[in-house]
């Protein structure tokens, strides 16, 4: 039996989940870990006595990105349906999620993390979208990064590839705190704000505040799928750029 690649923990006498990334060092976001992920959040988003998720990783890494294999063309619908899917449940969750990251969180991992509500990093974080140095783009990081740190901020990172520590993310307002113990960090802010508030009047707080983002995510999720598989996917760089990833050499770019 393969090892679980996310481990679940109940904490604050039943207040706070703790969902854990559990298969270091690189934590795929593949379509095990979006599966565990979603169906903990499913699980848990009924639980009347909660008050809080938080999102950690063992290992040095929060995560290293999406599996590329399944980025291929014969495999991203049912990969992008998955992981989107999480993404909207994250936006939509009725309880604040906590993301606490060391290391890299690059692709796939970084959209996970920004569709949680509040981020603490450590000095060491890299934050990045370098899906465009495989010649595709990242759907989710496309919807997510304008909303938190502004349409300019976002396109430096999408288009550029290169990543931002935590101090550069915590400046943009994509990082809440940087602190030596990033989990730490998220349970001190819990125990001094959540931890103390009415688990029902936290949700309506929280539907309050997410509201119009929850609709302009699904909405502009649902259109950037669509140019993703209908338009990108059928050009030759796309292919090619995942391909010689795999193969491990440099791409060669057709402008096709």
């Amino acid at each position: 039996m393969s090892a679980p690649c996310l481990t679940l923990g109940a904490e604050r006498d039943g207040a706070l989940l703790r969902l854990t990334l559990a298969r270091p060092k690189a934590n795929l976001i593949d379509a095990a870990m979006i599966a565990a992920l979603d169906q903990a959040l499913v699980a848990a988003e009924g639980d009347p006595a909660l008050k809080a998720v938080l999102l950690d990783h063992e290992g040095p890494h929060f995560s290293f990105g999406a599996s590329v294999a399944e980025h291929l063309p014969d495999q991203c619908a049912a990969m992008l349906a998955g992981l989107h899917a999480l993404i909207l449940r994250m936006v939509a969750f009725p309880l604040p999620i906590l993301v606490a990251l060391r290391g890299q969180c690059l692709g796939g991992g970084l959209e996970v993390a920004c569709a949680g509500t509040l981020l603490f990093a450590a000095p060491d974080a890299r934050l990045g979208q370098p899906e465009i140095q495989l010649g595709v783009f990242a759907p989710a990081a496309s919807c997510l990064l304008p909303e938190r740190i502004g349409p300019a901020a976002a396109a430096g990172l999408l288009l550029s590839g290169q990543p931002i520590d935590a101090a550069e993310a915590a400046r943009l307002g994509l990082v809440q705190q940087v602190a030596d113990d990033p989990a730490a960090a998220a349970l001190a802010w819990f125990d001094h704000g959540a931890a103390r508030h009415s688990p029902s009047s936290l949700r309506f707080a929280l539907r309050a505040a997410r509201l119009d983002l929850v609709e302009r995510v699904r909405a502009k999720l649902a259109a950037v799928e669509a140019l993703y598989l209908d338009g990108l996917m059928a050009t030759r760089d796309a292919a090619e750029g995942l391909t010689a990833f795999l193969d491990k050499r440099p791409a060669v770019w057709e402008g096709r």
